[in-house]
């Protein structure tokens, strides 16, 4: 049975640290992402990741218990609900923040089987960045690269926005550019840089290779570092120039699943 226990002080070292790091957009000192929302605890425990603690205001005490019942040794920490709604980084809180340990990762998990990677460079909106990781892990990705620059993966907005994907796909963040395309020319891998105005169109490349797609920052897109070494893809579109970061990630997926589908 889980271990209840009740907080009153702002100034407890464990809500010190969830503060911290949600206002870092950041894992907390010991390693562990702010997860806030129901499905965000659910998909913790779908996924077998640790989970450290829970922390629960108070009026939903009883429906955080509900959801961990059975799961000894689990800590609970209850909260009153104007502390709660301090600490908490959402507008609407579903009054719970589940601290969980993401899986650690390689680049050598990234680049296992038929390899399709996907590259944030840059990616600043951690809307596009969850959202990408949710689309990566739907159409089949081996992995996505957060590089330096980019938002990080456990920040809670992109935490939220992943809908869980963070707990499972294979992620390395923090990669320098120039270490990023040293390691994807080592493995050989086919190399595209989504440009509006790409020499390439997406239905032309075979993207039944082992690939890797870059998603550029939605102000300045795909870095020189990266550019040089790709192939320019266009997505095909009419009335508008372009798409965004997580749009473009999903069209671009899709079509590699797609492709890889009809070969097997």
């Amino acid at each position: 049975m889980a271990k209840i226990e009740v907080l009153s002080s702002p100034r407890n070292p464990l809500l010190k640290d969830v503060r911290r790091a949600i206002v870092r957009g950041s894992l907390t000192e010991d390693g562990f992402a702010v997860a806030e929302s129901f499905n965000l605890l659910e998909e913790a425990l779908r996924s077998d990741c640790q989970v450290k603690a829970v922390l629960a205001a108070a009026s939903v005490r009883t429906a955080v218990e509900g959801h961990v019942k059975g799961l000894r040794e689990l800590r609970v920490v209850v909260l009153p609900d104007a502390l709660f709604g301090a600490l908490s980084s959402t507008e609407a809180s579903q009054g719970v923040i589940a601290l969980v340990r993401p899986p650690s990762w390689t680049l050598e998990h990234l680049f296992r089987a038929q390899s399709l990677v996907v590259v944030l460079d840059g990616v600043q909106d951690p809307g596009n960045a969850g959202a990408i990781v949710r689309t990566a892990e739907a159409f089949g990705a081996t992995g996505v690269i957060f590089l330096k620059g980019a938002v990080s993966p456990y920040n809670s907005k992109t935490l939220r926005a992943s809908a869980g994907s963070v707990f499972r796909m294979p992620l390395v963040t923090g990669l320098d550019a120039a270490l990023a395309r040293a390691a994807i020319e080592q493995k050989r891998l086919d190399v595209y840089a989504t440009q509006p105005n790409g020499k390439k169109r997406l239905g032309d490349v075979d993207l039944t290779r082992r690939a890797a797609v870059i998603i550029g920052s939605e102000g300045h897109g795909v870095s020189e570092t990266l550019r040089s070494a790709a192939i320019d893809l266009r997505i095909p579109t009419s009335g508008v120039e372009s798409l965004n970061a997580a749009v473009a990630a999903a069209v671009i997926l899709y079509e590699a699943s797609r492709q890889r589908t009809l070969r097997k």
